[in-house]
């Protein structure tokens, strides 16, 4: 029988360096080492539903698991919270924090284990820390949406709309309601819709760190704030429900509070069997028994309710942590469970008297402005992270969790971004790469065995003709990164910035590029520009014609002028495919060429470098744009043939397996920063961006304005060719994107096939014999494929099996298998578990697979075999051999050398998806074809107040980085996926105008426009690869056209 006497000990851990379940401070006991050995992985759901994995030892106590959780969030009050896990029987129990983590999570890969809210304070104005109001005001949130706390509808109204004026910030009456469609607090939250928007009302400037604090006041005086109920009878054999809070022991029937027992009335606390009692002090004044007899569903049940009712006696109660029994020298009676940690009284004296490291965390509107986490590297919405101190001169990659005993959970990585110094311009003489070198879309890859994700990804020193050359992070070296030398790097140590890792040369690290110290600063200068600018929005419309039209011009470069270079070396691609290509982009270069030199001659008069701009005769641009846009209609039957060239390459591809290998060649250079695809069809996407450009133009010129007539006739006649090309645009880009997979893929055959359309892809956790595994899966309207990532140096992943979509269905099942966000797939011949990061993944899943299952119904026939287990054999005969070689290499490449597979871009949509967890849809890469930019952007430096002046191209979800614009190709790019678009605070001292930030995680960069128009552009673009958007979407933004 277990039980606890109220009579605190004498033991003390204020401020304990070491958090580990007993007393470091007592001189008869010594605190043990944490366990080496085998480490196991343990997810954390956190506060804001998203998961995090942490590493740790099998034996080690679950204190160590729960003390990396609080350090990865930079928690000081971390005592508050706990981790609960559903055990064997499947009730929801608490982690022991002095049990071994492996004793208790007996499957951890099928168990999810759950951050949350443990202790709840009388008065939530005890909490000192900002980040752990704003932990608790999460909980509140959940306790709302799950129905766990109950109140009235005017509480339930008050609490939302707190909750609003948190996330989107000061009233609007549309925008709330608008919110509050997209976002369900509470089950019947319509019926409520009034009058939160009324109390929304009354919150006008209140910050959201004030809304965190006004809900806590709040829900504080509600009967179920902090309280789960725990089903009992009492000895009649009613129903009722016991709960344990900071106060003492409830009783409730229903959600009716009936009973309370004081700590101070409880003399004794035990259980025997399911028997749970309480002995109270004797009370003349009272009618109650001296002991109380509860029972409850099962023993189990009984001693994990005994357990948290000692845990919050001793918490609330005891000035300091129970000192341990003494070990039995001949048996044991009873149990030896005791509370573990910190008192509330030990908490407030240790965080009142300064002995932590302040860590700055500034509250800001969640919803409207960014994307938010709960860790110190952010990862999903509704969250804020506190904010690292700089720990480098240039961009970085941020620095993993540590575990109390010393060990990594997470290795910490530093990659400083850097940059090569641009030499002269050089001719377009492509050499080839050399052995073990590899380029990706003109930026590296940190392997995936060893991936920080979220850092601006840097290329590597380069010899001065573009060739590949060798590149840090590749996977061809294997798990190595930073170490050359055949050792895996250590964690916690970074790279001399003296040496190169491969070729230990000198290393762009100390480039003066990105360097904080060697770069020029750019302030001055840049005011100095900015004051001499026009101020009008067309101007900046007009200049961001020139901008995008020079990153237009140096991609139909690569195919015009790079790759006409490089296969008239080489005797690799037919004259049929030459004559089809090159013909067809060489007059658009010309023509462009002419285009953007009329553009920039326009804009220096413009600017006022001569006379003219005083007559206002050079104050436009529609002129100019009307001039080429008829020119361009002479070059159409060019622009039609563009797609029959994709489909020509293709093709040869297929049937030439020495094509195939020049074109990858060709993909590795870094002047190539795109799949070699998507430059054949940039002249199509051309034409939207100007289509776009010139309705901003009519919409901000008045009728009455001199360009407004030339403006709305080059509207017109763009719009036209736009209309005649859009069927074949739609068509291209879904063909372009099955191709583009393709290589991503091994193990299938005839991926694409007339018909098909590509719908999603994205990375889901699938429920197998082994617990849950991360798979890849790819959507089309027809099958549902999911893979593995493979170990071999391609990069490529694998595919394990293919679903059917006729016939299928599909429906939550998180209840039944206790997995959050989880989905059951259940085709005609297999049935598939699987779950997704967030709910908000899991929905955009459901929804277009059963848009997937519509269309697979209406199709004529059952999907054909895909799994292949060589390549098709359509290759000429004289390369059948070699093809079959390959196909047994590819076989035993992962048990033998890596060398034997070609190496393969390992920083695509679909590895980008793999690392962040997360998945993009047709219609997001649709949206990121119209959405691309380019222009000059500030990146403030990390250690000062500096700003560094970059050339910046946003397409494909990502930021190229560029010296200059004259500059072939980036020297560091930026996957967007995963991050939060947000404007610095004050706190931030960021104190220039048009600044925007990137968070992911650790990683945080801020840039600056040079306009408010120019930053508005910007916000938007980022923000539409950062934010996916709806199925809905698709239909009404373009029509659906099958290849």
């Amino acid at each position: 029988m277990g039980e606890v006497e109220q009579k605190p000990t004498p033991a003390s851990r204020l401020g304990a360096p070491e958090n580990l379940g007993v007393s470091t401070l007592e001189r008869v006991q010594k605190a043990p080492p944490t366990p080496s050995g085998k480490l196991m992985t343990v997810r954390i759901r956190m506060l804001d539903d998203t998961q995090e994995a942490f590493e740790v030892p099998q034996r080690a106590p679950g204190k160590v698991l729960l003390d990396a959780v609080c350090s990865h969030l930079n928690l000081v009050e971390g005592d508050y919270f706990g981790l609960e896990f559903p055990d064997h029987k499947k009730i929801m129990v608490w982690l022991d924090l002095l049990k071994p983590i492996v004793k208790q999570i007996r499957r951890p890969k099928h168990v999810v284990v759950k951050f949350v809210v443990k202790f709840f304070p009388p008065d939530h104005t005890q909490l000192q820390e900002e980040l752990t109001r704003y932990l608790f005001a999460l909980q509140v949130k959940q306790d709302l949406a799950q129905g766990r706390l109950t109140c009235n509808d005017t509480s339930a109204a008050l609490l939302i709309s707190h909750i609003v004026q948190s996330e989107i910030g000061d009233f609007d009456e549309a925008l709330d309601r608008e919110h509050l469609a997209k976002n369900k607090y509470i089950p019947q939250q319509d019926a409520l819709e009034d009058k939160i928007v009324e109390f929304h009302h009354n919150h006008i400037g209140q910050t959201p760190a004030e809304s965190d604090f006004q809900l806590l006041e709040v829900a504080r005086r509600l009967d179920m704030y902090g309280i789960r109920l725990h089903p009992a009878k009492d000895r009649e054999g009613t129903k009722i429900n016991l709960a344990v809070a900071n106060t003492g022991i409830l009783v409730f029937q229903g959600f009716t509070k009936i009973n309370a027992f004081n700590w101070a009335k409880v003399r004794k606390l035990s259980f025997k069997r399911k028997r749970f009692l309480i002995k109270l002090r004797p009370d003349v004044n009272s009618s109650y028994q001296d002991t109380l007899e509860f029972l409850m569903a099962g023993r189990d049940f009984c001693k994990s309710f005994w357990k948290i009712c000692v845990e919050h006696h001793a918490f609330f109660r005891l000035f300091e942590e129970p000192k341990p029994k003494p070990k039995p020298v001949l048996f044991s009676r009873g149990s030896s469970f005791r509370f573990s940690g910190r008192t509330q009284k030990q908490v407030l004296d240790y965080v009142k008297e300064g002995g932590h490291k302040k860590v700055q965390f500034e509250r800001k509107h969640s919803k409207i402005h960014s994307t938010r986490s709960l860790a110190s590297q952010p990862t999903a919405p509704n969250s804020e992270a506190p904010k690292q101190s700089p720990q480098s001169a240039s961009l970085t990659f941020g620095e993993g969790a540590e575990s109390p005993g010393g060990q990594s959970f997470q290795q910490a990585k530093e990659t400083k971004l850097s940059a090569l110094e641009s030499g002269p311009h050089q001719s377009p003489a492509l050499s080839k790469s050399a052995p073990g070198s590899k380029a990706v879309d003109g930026a590296t890859v940190v392997p995936p065995e060893e991936e920080e994700e979220g850092g601006i990804q840097r290329s590597t020193p380069q010899p001065p003709q573009p060739s590949t050359g060798s590149l840090t992070g590749s996977p061809h070296l294997s798990e190595l990164s930073i170490n050359s030398q055949g050792g895996v790097a250590p964690a916690n140590v970074t790279v001399s910035p003296n040496l190169s890792p491969d070729t230990k040369q000198a290393s762009p690290l100390i480039s003066p590029l990105l360097n904080d110290q060697a770069c020029p600063r750019t302030d001055d200068e840049e005011e100095g520009r900015r004051k001499r600018s026009p101020t009008d929005k067309a101007y900046f419309i007009a200049k961001e014609v020139s901008t995008t039209e020079r990153t237009y011009l140096k991609d139909l470069e690569v195919i015009a002028s790079w790759l006409q270079s490089t296969v008239s070396k080489e005797d690799s691609m037919p004259e049929a495919l030459k004559s089809l290509i090159f013909p067809n982009f060489e007059p658009l270069h010309k023509f462009h060429t002419n285009f953007l030199k009329e553009i920039e001659q326009r804009l220096a008069l413009w600017e006022g470098r001569s006379n003219a701009h005083i007559r206002g005769d050079y104050q436009r641009i529609g002129d100019v744009m009307l001039r080429n846009i008829q020119g361009m209609k002479h070059l159409a039957a060019h622009l039609w043939k563009h797609s029959e060239a994709l489909e020509a390459l293709e093709a040869s591809i297929k049937g030439s397996r020495r094509l195939e290998h020049f074109c990858r060649d060709f993909e590795l250079q870094k002047v190539c920063y795109l799949p070699l695809n998507t430059f054949l069809l940039r002249p199509l996407h051309r034409l939207m961006h100007y289509k776009q450009v010139l309705e901003r133009l009519c919409k901000h010129h008045p009728p009455s304005h001199a360009d407004f007539r030339d403006c709305r006739a080059a509207l017109a006649e763009i719009t036209e060719m736009v209309a005649q090309l859009h069927g074949t645009m739609i068509k291209m880009e879904n063909f372009q994107k099955l191709h583009e997979l393709k290589k991503d893929l091994i193990g299938i055959d005839n991926l694409v096939i007339p018909g098909r359309e590509f719908i999603r892809l994205g990375s889901l956790s699938k429920l197998s014999g082994k617990g849950l595994q991360q798979r890849m899966f790819f959507l089309f309207n027809d099958m549902l494929l999911y893979t593995s990532r493979g170990l071999t140096a391609s990069n490529q992943f694998k595919v394990h099996g293919q679903l059917p979509l006729y016939g299928m269905t599909v429906e939550e099942s998180e209840e039944e298998w206790g997995v959050p966000h989880c989905l059951t797939l259940r085709g005609q011949r297999q049935s598939i578990i699987v779950a997704a990061s967030s709910r908000s993944e899991m929905e955009k899943w459901m929804e277009d697979i059963k848009m997937a299952i519509a269309l697979a119904e209406k199709s004529n026939g059952p999907t054909p075999e895909l799994l292949a287990s060589s390549p098709p054999d359509n290759k000429s005969p004289d390369e059948a051999t070699a093809a079959d070689q390959e196909s047994e290499d590819d076989l035993s490449a992962s048990r033998t050398s890596l060398e034997r597979q070609a190496p393969h871009r390992g920083n695509t949509m679909v590895h980008v998806c793999w690392h962040r967890n997360t998945s993009v849809s047709m219609v997001d890469f649709s949206i990121a074809v119209e959405n691309q930019l380019s222009g000059n952007l500030l990146r403030k430096f990390k250690n000062s107040n500096g700003w560094q002046k970059l050339w910046v191209v946003f397409t494909n979800f990502c930021l190229f980085f560029y010296k200059s614009h004259q500059d072939n190709h980036p020297l560091a790019s930026l996957p967007l996926l995963g991050y939060s678009l947000t404007i610095p605070s004050e706190c931030e001292n960021i104190h220039k105008g048009y600044v925007f930030k990137l968070h992911f995680k650790s990683h945080v960069y801020y840039f600056r426009a040079e306009s408010e128009y120019t930053f508005e552009r910007w916000m938007e673009v980022i923000r539409s690869a950062t934010t996916s958007a709806s199925r809905a979407h698709v239909l009404s933004h373009k029509e659906s056209h099958l290849y």
